[in-house]
């Protein structure tokens, strides 16, 4: 402990365990350096840099070197006696970092620091600094601290993301201005066109995350929830418009009794061996509403901030929150899509298939659960001897029965409120920039090969789009072979030379496809 600064030293004075480690560590060592791994920034300064051996001296360090970790300073303020933290503001009543603790002290535990009178002298301060974090863009004035208040949520749900070089590179990415580059390629007739089997391919690719693909009608349904839904929600997180889009994505043929935020605890798992393996546990429902409200409040108070951003923190916050019994992954992806329309930074009728780009590959499928499990891996080794299936399912007020039962409910309401989703963000921004490239990119190319395939065609022999379109995929799906089905249905095709002639153009429209030639 005696090496350990700030956040460290803290956590080991007063037995504090977070599920997400603070990004920065600090510790004294024979030379100033940092050392970065894939997980944090390990700090060492020199033994000139030691603060005295209280709580006052090693939060003001961790303000003022390491950052805010809202969860740490939440568990901190629970433990750490409140005279002590009353003693160090009244002593430095005008210091940025004691107000900004006093701020920050009163915010998370709701209620007033006891003993201590409001600052009446000093600049106002920011409680988080904009240059290092996604904050409010409406901030208010906090009299009482003299505080700015910018941090982007509420008390009941404030995920924090960091502005590192990925952030800030997805900051700066503009989805619209790659659309209209995609546009200028390949024409607006075909981009549009493309935009319909987009939003098709996007409800397919959700299901297939679900391991629900061949759900035929639920795609369908979930298709036309994308279309009719994306951007125009005037409040996609309030209670009755969840229970709609709850009832639109899952159907009335749910053995839930009631739509809308769950009453009742839920889980994320698998069985396996005769047991259930649970990933990942979400909050108690009592809590469901205050947390929902503050991520509605993250939406209005972030507006004008980066869209990828903003959708990053609205989709993995909701997925995190888990408020509903069924249905929770298929509207988290939904709203990616929601708030990049919202924000204008994917026009309409445009729907960005990243559910496509996440299944096209085992690897793609393995970086979503990678993200996922960035908050709920140290979440289940936190707690994974606080839950159990007990003998006795109970039937809850939702309908539904479970036998589950989580005992740490309370404990874990810090990790839940304030979630680290800089990974999340830096993860959404690859996705997208993959998505535009790579995804609609292919579709465009198909289409535009399409066209090409049904001109060459229609050189060759007479008949409708419908006719020539079944010809031609029925040559792609038999590798640039004519089944003898496909000449009975299109007897023309049993000439030699015609048929010879159509391969070849097939062919030459596709020549990126394993079709023959010869």
């Amino acid at each position: 402990m005696e090496n350990w600064l700030g956040y460290r030293w803290l956590a080991a004075r007063y037995g504090i365990s977070v599920v997400q480690a603070p990004p920065v560590d600090s510790r004294v060592g024979p030379t100033r350096r940092s050392i970065l791994d894939n997980q944090a920034t390990h700090e060492i300064y020199p033994a000139v840099m030691r603060p005295d051996d209280s709580l006052a001296a090693h939060l003001t360090f961790a303000l003022k070197h390491e950052g805010v970790h809202l969860e740490f300073l939440s568990r901190l303020f629970s433990r750490a006696p409140e005279a002590e933290i009353a003693a160090w503001v009244n002593d430095e009543r005008t210091g940025q970092y004691a107000r900004r603790a006093g701020f920050l002290w009163e915010w998370l535990r709701g209620r007033e620091l006891k003993g201590v009178a409001s600052v009446t002298a000093g600049n106002y301060v920011e409680a988080i600094d904009p240059e290092m974090y996604l904050v409010s863009r409406t901030p208010g004035n906090n009299t009482r601290w003299r505080v700015r208040d910018n941090l982007p949520g509420t008390r009941e749900f404030c995920p924090m993301v960091r502005r590192t070089p990925q952030v800030r590179a997805a900051e700066k990415y503009d989805c619209s201005a790659e659309l209209h580059s995609l546009e200028a390629e390949y024409g607006p007739d075909i981009l549009l066109r493309s935009a319909v089997w987009l939003t098709v391919k996007e409800s397919r690719a959700s299901f297939l995350i679900e391991h629900e693909e061949d759900k035929k009608g639920r795609v369908k349904r979930f298709a036309r929830v994308m279309e009719q839904h994306c951007g125009n929600l005037p409040k996609p997180l309030d209670r009755e418009t969840l229970a709609e889009l709850q009832r639109d994505v899952i159907g009335d043929k749910s053995t839930l009794s009631r739509f809308g935020l769950r009453k009742s605890p839920v889980f994320v798992g698998e069985a396996a061996s005769y047991r259930e393996i649970v990933h990942y546990l979400a909050p108690h429902w009592k809590e469901l509403g205050g947390m929902l409200k503050g991520m509605e409040a993250v939406i209005e108070r972030t507006k004008g901030a980066s869209p990828i951003v903003r959708a990053a923190v609205v989709s993995f916050g909701f997925v995190y929150i888990h408020p509903l019994a069924d249905g929770n992954g298929r509207i988290h992806r939904f709203l990616i899509n929601d708030i990049l329309r919202r924000d204008g930074a994917v026009p309409r009728p445009f729907i960005l298939p990243v559910s496509a780009t996440i299944t096209d590959n085992a690897q793609g499928r393995a970086q979503y659960d990678g993200v996922l499990e960035y908050f709920s891996k140290p979440f289940m080794a936190g707690y994974k001897e606080s839950y159990e299936f007990s003998q006795a399912a109970r039937k809850y007020e939702d309908g539904v029965t479970s036998n589950f039962v989580f005992a740490a409910y309370d404990d874990a309401l810090a990790a839940w409120r304030y979630p680290d989703l800089t990974r999340h963000a830096e993860y959404l921004a690859d996705l997208i920039e993959k998505t535009i490239r790579l995804e609609m990119r292919k579709e465009a190319d198909q289409l535009r090969s399409w066209d090409k395939a049904r001109a060459a065609v229609k050189e060759i022999i007479e008949g409708p789009n419908a006719d020539i379109d079944r010809i031609i995929r029925s040559i792609k799906e038999n590798t640039g072979r004519i089944s003898n089905k496909l000449v009975r249905e299109f007897p023309v095709l049993s000439g030699d030379a015609i048929a010879k002639r159509i391969l070849k153009a097939i062919a030459a429209a596709f020549p990126d496809e394993a079709l023959v030639k010869d």
